[in-house]
């Protein structure tokens, strides 16, 4: 499965997803990186608010596009795409948070039963050590402080952008729900800072570049090693 060229893709940016979506169904499968060049940067924002974890959020943006692309035929447009991919790549992110505690509750066990204390630490990368100072790394702290309920919600809605029925619907919650832990979550994250540099808020946990082709890449070979699978032309 090949890349398509940028004169190219250029040619089917105005598209809907749902144009894009019908035709990778019918066959054009190389459109597929339209959707993920679309969405790369929701989908990273949303699996490291859930998981705090760059690294693991890449694993889970592969798995959520892999998942969508082998269930493209179950896409009835009944909601929008991007509701719909962002739910996938949110189950995703709480199942491998699910995985990870419990392996942490082995993990923190001794030989007796008795909780250990071993503590790991990780130092910077140096793509983060080098934006520490500026303004995105300062909202990242902020918002990756959030208790998990709360993190979410504020990333999404502020950060993504993304409506209260937006949210609600991503997350399966209320949207009552959604505005009162949107409302506890900024708070948490020191709100003062928040109201001021709001306009800012979007040069918040970049996803680009480098990192963009190699997740592009990556599920593009997953993709072809699915060559087997039934083709998904209804």
């Amino acid at each position: 499965m090949e890349t398509i060229g940028i004169l190219e893709k250029a040619s089917f940016e105005g598209w809907t997803d749902q144009e894009v979506v019908d035709r990778v169904k019918a066959g054009d499968t190389s459109l597929y990186e339209i959707i993920m060049r679309r969405y790369n940067q929701r989908l990273y924002r949303v699996g490291r608010a859930i998981l705090r974890d760059g690294a693991e959020a890449e694993d889970v943006m592969q798995d959520a596009y892999v998942r969508a692309y082998q269930h493209l035929d179950q896409f009835a447009g009944r909601a929008p795409f991007s509701a719909w991919l962002t739910r996938i790549a949110v189950h995703e992110a709480l199942a491998r948070l699910r995985l990870r505690k419990r392996n942490t509750q082995l993990d923190n066990k001794d030989p007796d039963g008795e909780l250990s204390m071993n503590m790991v630490e990780t130092s910077p990368d140096p793509e983060q050590s080098a934006t520490r100072a500026e303004l995105g790394r300062l909202l990242e702290e902020a918002l990756l402080d959030l208790p998990e309920q709360y993190r979410t919600v504020v990333m999404l809605r502020d950060v993504e952008e993304l409506s209260t029925s937006e949210t609600a619907a991503v997350l399966d919650l209320t949207e009552d729900n959604v505005k009162v832990r949107l409302h506890r979550g900024r708070a948490m994250a020191r709100s003062w800072l928040v109201a001021r540099v709001g306009t800012n808020l979007k040069d918040a946990f970049p996803f680009m570049g480098a990192r963009c082709d190699r997740v592009v890449r990556a599920v593009f070979m997953r993709l072809a090693r699915l060559s087997t699978a039934p083709p998904l032309v209804q």
